[in-house]
């Protein structure tokens, strides 16, 4: 599984999250850094990616078109990013289990 990490979230989770999900990226990467929402869920959706936000406007387009993207929603405020990082790879089956799930849309990360 690829992460497609927002802009509200650090390139630098990048090197670190890459053996637990390789291809991931950051839209700054992508020239997404400046983009729409829709704009970011359509590339995601086009490129196999799964979004990974702190902002609830991914939910929301999940609400609307169903998945894919799938968007793993990280409402865990501003936590440091080792936080974040912790997130991600602590619950690394979950997130698994959630991807290979076709029904759920978003999966909400604390």
């Amino acid at each position: 599984m690829k992460l497609l990490l927002d802009q509200n979230l650090s390139f630098r989770l990048l090197e670190k999250l890459e053996v637990a999900y390789p291809g991931s990226t950051q839209v700054k990467f992508v020239n997404l850094d400046q983009a729409d929402d829709l704009t970011v869920w359509n590339y995601a959706k086009d490129n196999g990616f799964t979004i990974v936000t702190k902002d609830s406007d991914f939910h929301e387009l999940s609400l609307v078109y169903g998945n894919p993207p799938k968007i793993l929603w990280l409402k865990c405020g501003n936590k440091p990013r080792w936080y974040v990082l912790g997130l991600l790879l602590n619950n690394q089956d979950q997130i698994n289990e959630f991807f290979e799930n076709g029904d759920s849309c978003c999966l909400e990360m604390y």
